[in-house]
């Protein structure tokens, strides 16, 4: 056999699989794990927005002092335990020893305070903390202490949950960064460092094991227990595109997909070597945005409008295709199934959609065909699908939809500004929520109507904060579920946002992939590579 055919025989071996590779070349391929994100990753500051995929990424950077498991309760995480004074008024914390930030400095409670105070400015739970702040002292430099006003339940939920901003520890300096301005120094106190000199923005992301991480002893459960990573890299590529995204997958270039198109599913599943399951049993809850400072969504008939025109199964099939299993209407804005669920007051997203009913309570809210700017992250499905049925029907009710077609990067920038929609800013959005973060309203970000304070869109209504507040106050589950009745048929009234309905969501991994998890969020901790 002449020399060029054995190179041929051995190329098509290796083609085909049955020429492997060197066992040193194995091992070291199995220390590195080559992930897709959900999007591209825009910034790396835990605090300062709510998108999902920052959260995701800074889960591996920076550890939190308490983090939700698998049943949504919050256990100490890189705190020891806390003791709480009989009035609530007084929370002592003491931090496990040998906690030490990227740069080999140990975590100390001035690092821990400084954070929680920059958290506060912008998370709606840090807020409700802030309001009834006291002071934050540090006795030794194990412990720190939260003085309250008032009685606090939710503590350990709010330093602990799982929707962003996450109550991340950094080092004092960085933390001292005023909470509207982004951290530029990206020194955690997590399992992984983050590169930054390997970030490329809109291509890759590089996170590398920290060797002076030192995980809980018990087993990992969502945010919570002993964070173990088995890989020296985890690489985030970003490929917005899904049929190159599915094709790298198939053929071992990428090791996990955090969520695959669902029209791709069917394809992967045939796939020897690929594995594809629900993300997360919690499932999500679609959002229809709208901006309540501008007209016309700064009139309550022109958003009730919207929920009496919108039909849920357009925008679920729009996401998830046609699998009924994977999709359900929701008159709600809680997560179905979980113990607060309610339908009380949905009538308004049930039954036959009625357009002209919806276009003359628009006309009264007094709108004129005046445009309507609506933002779109056409790299991800999950807002694209969404994008276009709501374009086709508000056109049904008679807007003026100027549909802006941009990243989802770009969204997370434009929906954070409050000037006139003609002047930069915005009317609608689409995005999702997790089911976790809709179970109630301790980490329910998208139903607060504070006001300047709210999330993006910014609703004010006292009588429907009361009501939150109301139920914080409840002795027992009994009496959360009433409020949250009440609270449920209250935001419907006020149309506070359009829930576009419920459904459950994929992921993929190669076959040599283990311990991947179902939850909220890519869990990376366990996860190893054969």
């Amino acid at each position: 056999m002449l020399r060029r055919d054995v190179l041929k025989s051995a190329a098509a071996l290796a083609a085909s699989g049955a020429l492997a590779a060197p066992a040193i070349g194995r091992a070291a391929e199995a220390r590195v794990l080559r992930f897709v994100p959900q999007s591209n990753l825009p910034n790396l500051d835990p605090i300062w927005g709510t998108q999902y995929v920052v959260r995701n990424a800074a889960l591996l950077v920076w550890d939190t002092l308490y983090g939700v498991d698998s049943h949504l309760q919050p256990q100490p995480q890189m705190c020891e335990g806390h003791e709480v004074s009989a009035d609530g008024l007084l929370w002592r914390f003491t931090l496990r020893p040998g906690l030490k930030f990227h740069d080999d400095t140990q975590v100390l409670p001035r690092d821990v305070i400084a954070s929680l105070q920059r958290w506060m400015q912008r998370d709606t739970m840090g807020q409700l903390i802030h309001a009834r702040l006291d002071g934050m002292d540090a006795p030794d430099d194990r412990s720190f202490r939260i003085r309250l006003s008032r009685p606090f339940s939710k503590m350990l939920f709010a330093l602990g949950k799982s929707n962003a901003a996450l109550a991340c520890i950094m080092p004092e300096r960085i933390a001292k960064t005023d909470g509207f301005t982004q951290i530029n120094e990206y020194i955690g106190s997590g399992p992984m460092r983050f590169r930054k000199d390997e970030w490329v923005p809109g291509s890759k992301a590089v996170f590398e094991r920290f060797e002076g991480y030192l995980p809980r002893p018990e087993p990992a459960s969502w945010m919570a227990g002993g964070k173990r990573m088995y890989f020296d890299r985890i690489e985030w590529q970003i490929i917005p595109d899904g049929g190159t995204a599915s094709a790298a997958l198939q053929n071992g270039e990428i090791d996990w997909w955090e969520t695959p198109l669902p029209d791709l599913v069917p394809l992967l599943r045939r796939q020897r070597g690929v594995q594809v399951d629900v993300a997360d049993p919690l499932g999500n809850i679609g959002v229809f945005r709208m901006n309540h400072l501008w007209p016309p969504f700064n009139d309550e008939r022109a958003r009730r409008a919207v929920l009496m025109a919108a039909d849920q199964a357009d925008f679920m099939h729009a996401v998830v295709g046609d699998d009924a299993q994977m999709w359900k209407p929701l008159p709600s804005f809680f997560t179905p199934g979980t113990p607060l669920s309610t339908t009380e007051g949905g009538a308004a997203l049930q039954g036959k959609r009625d357009y002209a009913a919806a276009k003359k309570l628009l006309a009264d809210s007094g709108y004129n065909g005046e445009k309507v700017v609506m933002l779109v992250g056409t790299d991800l499905s999950i807002t694209k699908g969404q994008g276009d049925v709501a374009a086709d029907m508000l056109g049904r009710i008679g807007m003026n939809v100027d549909y802006v077609a941009i990243d989802w990067g770009s969204v997370g920038a434009r929906r954070a500004r409050k000037e006139a929609p003609d002047k930069g800013g915005w009317n609608i959005f689409l995005t999702w929520l997790a089911g976790a973060d809709c179970a109630n309203p301790a980490p329910y970000t998208a139903l607060r109507t504070n006001g300047a304070k709210a999330w993006f869109g910014w609703p004010d209504s006292a009588p429907i904060e009361q009501l939150i507040a109301d139920w914080y106050d409840a002795p027992d589950l009994a009496a959360e579920q009433q409020r949250i009745a009440a609270l449920n048929r209250a935001s419907m009234e006020f149309a506070t946002f359009l829930p576009t309905g419920f459904f459950l969501a994929y992921q993929a991994w190669r076959s040599n992939v283990s311990g991947i998890v179902k939850a909220p969020f890519p869990v990376f901790w366990d996860v190893r590579k054969s």
